[in-house]
């Protein structure tokens, strides 16, 4: 067992827990690391092959503190010499471990996009929350956000990204993309997700965001469709969606209580949004073009359901532990 550092020990034996160190330590509880690490190390650099490349477990927790920080590569390697929490999560001990540099998180960063890695990460944790229960396939809510992204020129190309466009929303103009999500109807997790430029209409991707095995669904307005409506109610599926005023005529008293009892379940999907926009800093895109942006949204709203089922998750451990104490006593 490697000795700790003067640092390491005066951190060890600190009073106070910082808020950061708690977020990461119950992170750290919840993560499948050994199912995420399988779906990554076929791709990973094995030893003899260049240089010696760190180890996937300390590469694939920096690469999620950088999602929860919005730190850059840059950002990152500098996090790890400033913050000791940031260390003991990653597994590194200053002077006993190389710190990776900016370089080797950006290329980490790149074998993930290259292999479309983090929509295998987003589907297996998927998996993992519908095996414990927690994300269950009666009812599916939709739902779309803007991603905002640059809309100057003042770059090398003299540009703006190609890929992104406008869109209104009220009355303001909004340049960028959209995530679309399908979320589950009882606990708000996200279980699909597609990705447009900004002008794509929600209702366009609608279709692809529900798994087929849906009793009820829920949406905005945006989202109302008459000819869909009674597609799926002759399916057997409950029509959830928010109406839509007609040109000219203001919903009625009536209308506007069943939009409100409708919205209570669908408000679900917006804590997601709220957790990679607000509490992870995620409202401008990092990349230019769609496909990088989108690996990085598969690995933020996957990060969303783990913290999101964190306390149940945490739960389910301890009775599975005290569990297995009683069986062997």
């Amino acid at each position: 067992m490697p000795q700790l550092s003067f640092g390491s020990l005066a951190f060890s034996e600190k009073k106070k827990t910082t808020r950061r160190e708690q977020f990461l330590q119950e992170m750290d509880a919840v993560t499948p690391w050994a199912l995420l690490e399988s779906l990554i190390e076929p791709f990973y650099p094995k030893a003899g092959n260049g240089r010696r490349a760190m180890p996937l477990r300390v590469m694939l927790r920096i690469y999620f503190m950088q999602q929860w920080f919005a730190l850059s590569d840059p950002g990152m390697e500098d996090a790890l010499y400033d913050s000791n929490a940031m260390q003991h999560f990653a597994g590194l001990e200053l002077g006993q471990h190389a710190i990776p540099d900016e370089t080797t998180i950006l290329h980490f960063g790149h074998l993930l996009e290259k292999h479309n890695l983090t929509q295998e990460l987003f589907d297996a944790v998927r998996g993992l929350l519908q095996d414990k229960g927690l994300l269950v396939k009666s009812g599916t809510i939709t739902d779309a956000t803007i991603i905002h992204a640059p809309s100057s020129t003042k770059n090398r190309d003299r540009s703006r990204d190609g890929e992104m466009s406008s869109t209104k929303k009220g009355n303001t103009w909004h340049f960028g993309m959209k995530a679309h999500v399908g979320a589950d109807s009882k606990s708000g997790l996200v279980h699909t997700l597609q990705t447009s430029t900004a002008s794509v209409h929600d209702w366009q991707k609608a279709e692809a965001l529900l798994h087929g095995e849906e009793k009820e669904l829920y949406g905005d307005k945006a989202y109302a469709d008459e000819t869909r409506r009674e597609v799926y109610r002759s399916k057997g599926v409950k029509w959830r969606v928010c109406l839509k005023a007609r040109r000219g005529c203001a919903l009625s008293e009536r209308e506007l209580r069943w939009n409100k009892s409708r919205n209570r379940v669908r408000a679900r999907v917006e804590h997601g949004f709220g957790v990679v926009k607000h509490q992870w800093g995620y409202r401008k895109v990092r990349y230019r073009g769609l496909y990088k942006n989108t690996c990085q949204l598969f690995s933020l709203f996957l990060l969303s359901n783990l913290y999101r089922a964190r306390h149940s998750l945490v739960k389910m451990a301890l009775r599975n532990q005290t569990a297995r104490i009683s069986r062997a006593g």
